[in-house]
């Protein structure tokens, strides 16, 4: 398991994962900058991706994913960490952690999330896993893509977020993990459970979000006694661009600050 740990031994732990990627290797730069620069932040590579190896014999999982990151946590000797999930099973695997190992978890963040995998979320994870299978890498980066950011976002950085060093480069030529990553998501579905968790949980509803709608996350903040939502109504799937992240990074800070 290949990971990072940035920022000063003093400041305040935390865990910044994305969707289908690493904010490894020279990524750390599209994390928060509040993380960046406020906390000690620990990036690592999923199961299957970059430097991190897998196991093919196990049934991926949210919850696997999550046990892993707990093993870690508990390689380096770390607890009481603000979880930082954005976009997809970065934070699904949050909400697992926090329900398996609530002396971990500090504080909850999560974008692009949900708690089950309704039909049209089932659907739509299912195709991007299809394209990639029967038509390339480029075709499941083009339709994901066009999917997750704002349209003039898009418009304007369509050659930076199209290519094999675009957006999902961890995925060229890696059929196996996307298809994991999606089983695990398919099979999310906590419920019946997240009620239980306790820690100080932000879900941001994101009203231009094409793929983990506001319907969504509306479910989960629902189901979460101690959670508060921020409706961000321009807000698209994937948090891009100076004044977007710049505006989040507000919502972060004032979140992390209090707890």
């Amino acid at each position: 398991m290949y990971y990072e740990i940035h920022g000063d031994d003093s400041a305040p732990l935390a865990v910044c994962m994305g969707g289908w990627g690493s904010f490894c290797h020279d990524k750390g730069k599209d994390a928060p900058r509040y993380l960046r620069e406020n906390c000690r932040v620990l990036f690592y590579d999923y199961r299957g991706i970059a430097e991190s190896d897998d196991d093919l014999s196990t049934t991926p999982s949210m919850g696997l994913f999550a046990d892993d990151l707990a093993g870690l946590f508990d390689h380096l000797g770390w607890s009481d960490v603000h979880i930082v999930g954005l976009v997809g099973l970065g934070a699904c695997v949050g909400q697992e952690l926090a329900i398996r190992r609530p002396d971990l978890v500090r504080s909850l963040v999560m974008t692009g999330t949900w708690c089950r995998a309704d039909p049209v979320l089932a659907d739509q994870l299912a195709l991007f896993r299809d394209v990639h299978r029967e038509m390339g890498f480029p075709a499941f980066q083009l339709l994901a893509a066009s999917y997750s950011f704002d349209g003039a976002f898009y418009n304007e950085n369509r050659d930076r977020l199209l290519g094999p060093q675009g957006t999902w480069s961890f995925l060229v030529d890696n059929y196996t993990a996307l298809a994991r990553f999606v089983e695990a998501s398919l099979s999310h579905d906590v419920r019946d459970r997240i009620g239980a968790v306790q820690a100080p949980s932000l879900i941001l509803h994101a009203g231009k979000d094409a793929v983990t709608t506001e319907r969504h996350t509306r479910e989960l903040e629902a189901l979460m006694p101690n959670s508060e939502g921020v409706y961000w109504p321009e807000g698209t799937h994937v948090i891009a661009g100076r004044d977007a992240r710049s505006r989040f990074d507000e919502v972060l800070e004032g979140f992390l600050t209090k707890h």
